[in-house]
């Protein structure tokens, strides 16, 4: 198959570090991204309608932990990436990157609105030569079947006058292990070449690519890595569920399982599951699979108990508290942990504004503290302020909850100081205490 002439003059940029990227989104997906670009030796714009975001890269300071401000700043002050509010100057790009938010609707379908937004507002300035990747997860057939038309609407065609692909984000807050850099990139392109295209590009910054034969198989994929987790938590939520029925403790029974060297993987439960992955995802193929008159089952079980969990921790206060005599109603509860994971800052989708939420409504007193997070939105528009953690808070309180597992917490002394703990995450495992004084999930 002869190689396309848009093609070379594409790859030839790519390889010299002429080609001009550019990221739409500059959030824990496409600044992380923006970077790697830029240390590899290329000019990236970051496009983001978020004019707060815009400025603070502009200025060189990083608006999320898994990018230093050390870092950003020497790419911005050498120029090698700014940001900008607006989508002019598209056309002048040899390639971009969409990594926009996609969220549900509250009847769980899609919401691919970001995409379709930004989408309109490049294509009208794509010409010959450009190569479009879609980053944002999404259903399979996303990219052929909402993209490709808008694209080639122009009378460009796709795999010959531009190049488009998927390429999934692989992003784990927090990770110190994996980042963006050596995360294997998954590329799928609507056409060889296009995949070609994708690959060589990432190949310049990312230490891995994993080429596949179709923009469906890279959409499949990051869909497949998140149902897996979501199926695996929800597993191990029931599995804990059926310990408390039968009087066991559901962490030695995982610890002793995980003993086997073959064949189990471990997962723990928790008071529900967050972030803006693996509580979404899954919905996004279930979607998917109901258009053509399947029922994705595991999914819609999974996502039932997961989340019920924030239900099952409140119900467990309830019972650690009525053993006190006292009820939900007017007693002081502190929850430890905004956070939907340990040590980051990162709330979205967080069980424990759920669990925050359902123990007010029951009227308790809430108190809160997360060493990364110090306030946040409720529900209702008010925006809800921590509280210190001091032994005086922490014995102020009929019921301490630990939801976050963070590193930084002094667990010895969040037991010596608390009344009574419910540990939600195990965090106090080889804590000695009195006896009663913690209950686990």
């Amino acid at each position: 198959m002869p190689g396309s002439p848009r093609f070379s003059a594409l790859e030839r940029k790519i390889k010299n570090k002429s080609a001009r990227v550019g990221i739409v989104g500059l959030g824990y997906v496409g600044l992380p991204l923006a970077v790697e670009f830029a240390q590899a030796g290329f000019r990236v714009v970051g496009i983001d309608v978020d004019k707060r975001k815009v400025k603070t890269v502009n200025e060189g300071v990083s608006h999320i932990e898994d990018v230093a401000t050390t870092t950003l700043k020497p790419l911005v002050q050498e120029g090698l990436i700014r940001a900008q509010a607006d989508y002019k100057g598209c056309g002048k790009l040899d390639a971009i990157l969409i990594a926009v938010p996609t969220p549900l609707r509250k009847t769980k379908d899609p919401d691919i609105s970001y995409i379709v937004s930004s989408l309109d507002a490049i294509a009208p300035q794509v010409r010959a030569g450009q190569l479009i990747i879609l980053e944002s997860t999404t259903y399979p057939g996303t990219t052929d079947e909402v993209m490709r038309p808008v694209l080639e609407a122009s009378g460009l065609k796709v795999g010959k006058d531009i190049f488009l692909a998927f390429s999934p984000e692989r992003v784990d807050p927090g990770n110190k292990l994996y980042q963006t850099k050596n995360t294997p990139k998954v590329v799928g392109g609507t056409t060889p070449w296009c995949t070609k295209a994708a690959a060589l590009l990432y190949g310049q910054a990312i230490e891995h690519v994993h080429p596949v034969t179709s923009t469906q198989a890279a959409e499949m994929i990051k869909l497949l890595e998140n149902t897996f987790r979501a199926v695996n938590i929800g597993l191990v939520n029931e599995i804990a569920l059926m310990c408390e029925k039968l009087g066991l403790d559901v962490w030695e029974v995982i610890d002793g399982a995980a003993t086997k060297p073959f064949g189990f993987m471990r997962f723990y439960p928790g008071p529900g599951i967050g972030g803006h992955c693996i509580p979404l995802d899954p919905h996004y193929l279930a979607w998917k699979l109901r258009t053509v008159n399947y029922t994705a089952r595991f999914i819609e079980l999974a996502s039932e108990i997961n989340g019920h969990m924030p239900e099952v921790v409140v119900r467990r206060a309830a019972a650690i508290l009525n053993k006190a005599k006292k009820s939900v109603k007017g007693s002081r509860v502190f929850v430890l942990g905004l956070a939907y994971k340990k040590d980051t800052g990162d709330i979205r989708e967080s069980p424990a504004l759920d669990v925050i939420r359902l123990l007010q409504e029951e009227g308790a007193t809430v108190s809160f503290h997360d060493p990364y997070s110090s306030s946040f939105r409720s529900e209702d528009g008010r925006t809800e302020k921590g509280s210190p953690l001091t032994p005086q808070t922490l014995a102020a309180a009929d019921l301490v909850v630990i939801v976050t597992d963070h590193s930084v917490y002094d667990y010895a002394a969040i037991v010596k100081n608390a009344r009574r703990v419910l540990d939600t995450r195990n965090a106090t495992h080889g804590v000695r205490s009195g006896r009663n004084k913690i209950e686990k999930l």
